[in-house]
């Protein structure tokens, strides 16, 4: 809490990360930090609930039954709390667990949900790149002292370059693209997928989630309703 009061009094923009549905938890202890984290922030929070990585300590510990996680109905009671509050305290959702005053969202995180360009500098660092029309995924070294060696011999530490094919493309701008509030243009569906959602995507899984009100599609272009980046991963598989 320093540390950000400190930020606030030096920087104009900032922001700070809150983990909810941790266990034992409820809606009117998230309400009491939400409140709290409000009096503190800027003009942007980001609000992620708990999720469990396989292969992590976390995951073993959870395994064992070490502590329980809140059940589904409460933490998307959880979510629709942080939606509310949020929106009430002027910070409303442009993206699932990002919030902000409008005109304060983050230009660096919407540069990837835009499935816009950029360069993976450094180790285990991703990066997209638009080559003459082609987009190709590059990844760099891992290990830092493998990347270090990498760059002084040779002047960089890439590992590899490959070529993103159209349904690598086409799933890749889906996933971030539908995280956002303002979804994916049909400029920008033309111009990764070749053709508009209607036609390059499956005609009956496309309806079948607009008609039941997760996804919209309309002139402006394909986006998940409230309801559908409430479930965004079923979504997504079901549409891809």
């Amino acid at each position: 809490m320093a540390a950000i009061a400190l930020a606030g009094r030096h920087f104009p923009r900032f922001s700070f990360d809150l983990i909810y549905a941790r266990p034992g938890q409820d809606e009117a202890s998230w309400r009491r930090e939400l409140d709290q984290a409000l009096g503190l922030a800027g003009d942007h929070l980001s609000l992620y609930q708990l999720t469990i990585e396989p292969g992590t300590a976390f995951a073993t510990a959870h395994g064992r039954g070490d502590f329980a996680l809140p059940e589904d109905e409460l933490a998307g009671a959880l979510f629709e709390l942080t939606q509310e509050r949020l929106a009430a305290a002027g910070l409303p959702a442009y993206e699932i667990s990002n919030h902000a005053r409008p005109g304060s969202e983050s230009r660096h995180n919407l540069a990837y949900w835009r499935y816009g360009d950029y360069v993976g500098v450094g180790p285990g660092a991703h990066g997209r790149l638009t080559i003459d029309g082609a987009k190709v995924a590059t990844r760099q070294l891992r290990a830092p002292e493998t990347w270090l060696e990498a760059v002084a011999v040779r002047g960089e530490g890439t590992q590899e370059r490959l070529a993103v094919d159209p349904a690598e493309r086409r799933e890749e701008m889906l996933m971030m693209g539908l995280r956002i509030v303002e979804g994916v243009p049909r400029a920008r569906f033309r111009r990764e997928c070749g053709g508009e959602p209607e036609t390059v995507l499956d005609p009956a899984r496309l309806a079948r989630l607009v008609e039941g009100g997760f996804l919209a599609l309309d002139g402006a272009g394909l986006r998940a309703t409230p309801a559908g980046r409430q479930r965004l991963n079923a979504v997504l598989a079901a549409l891809l």
